[in-house]
């Protein structure tokens, strides 16, 4: 159990798309599309306890995620502080999912997905493989952030609207610009945008800061209208109309 929490690993180190990653990121599609299930099978009580039930999983490992960090003496406030899009959407899904908060929904649903997916794909496990504490805690994370989004759409009906898609681009900026001035204060990285993760992720690909800055705006940008973009065919046939433009 030692090595399991340990900050030493003298197991296989994380293998980008290696087999462990690749049942990770297929138990959690098959989670995913269990939600179908849920919808067609279960009432409204079975439902309450599924979502509190992952509302309650979501903070527990990212407690976890804090203990762990706290006790290899790795815990700072420029890394730790729940700034990060996707450990801020940890705390606000597990209150959307206990709530059935609409505003937070418009944020998981349209930005938290794709954000999440780019973290299950790249993962920042670092040298932590299977089966470390760590493997596990960073698929589980990301994997339940993209779980209560979809069950929030799938099981209870909820969806966005132009409305939410304006939100949301409006929100986000914000929170960049106070990002901004929190890492510029603190001397952190969070959202990446003081410079890119030392880890691999799919900013490698990208130019130098801070040239991929606006790219990753334009990637949210395009990521967030097309997750919007079911619904806003689903509203245009159901009112008639074609032109986005008069979209509600």
């Amino acid at each position: 159990m030692g090595n399991f929490f340990g900050k030493e690993w003298s197991g296989a180190p994380f293998e980008l798309f290696g087999t462990a990653h690749l049942i990770g990121l297929a138990l959690v599609a098959l989670a995913n599309v269990a939600l179908f299930t849920i919808r067609d099978h279960t009432g409204p009580t079975a439902r309450r306890n599924i979502r509190y039930g992952l509302a309650i999983f979501l903070v527990i490992n990212e407690i976890a995620w804090h203990l762990w960090k706290w006790s290899i003496g790795e815990w700072t406030v420029q890394t730790m502080l729940p700034l990060h899009l996707c450990s801020a959407l940890v705390w606000l899904s597990a209150y959307m999912l206990i709530t059935k908060n609409r505003a937070i929904y418009e944020f998981a649903y349209l930005l938290g997905i794709a954000g999440a997916l780019q973290a299950l794909l790249t993962p920042d496990a670092g040298i932590y493989g299977f089966p470390h504490f760590r493997f596990f805690q960073v698929i589980l994370s990301h994997g339940a952030i993209v779980t209560a989004a979809l069950y929030m759409t799938i099981v209870e009906g909820f969806h966005p609207t132009w409305a939410s898609v304006r939100r949301v681009f409006v929100g986000s900026y914000l929170y960049l610009l106070h990002v901004w001035v929190i890492n510029d204060l603190l001397g952190s990285n969070y959202l990446y945008i003081a410079h890119k993760p030392e880890t691999a992720s799919l900013l490698d690909v990208l130019p130098p800061w801070p040239g991929y800055i606006p790219i990753i705006i334009a990637l949210a940008v395009f990521f967030i209208l097309l997750f919007y973009l079911p619904f806003a065919i689903k509203d245009m046939r159901r009112k008639g109309v074609s032109p986005p433009a008069t979209i509600e």
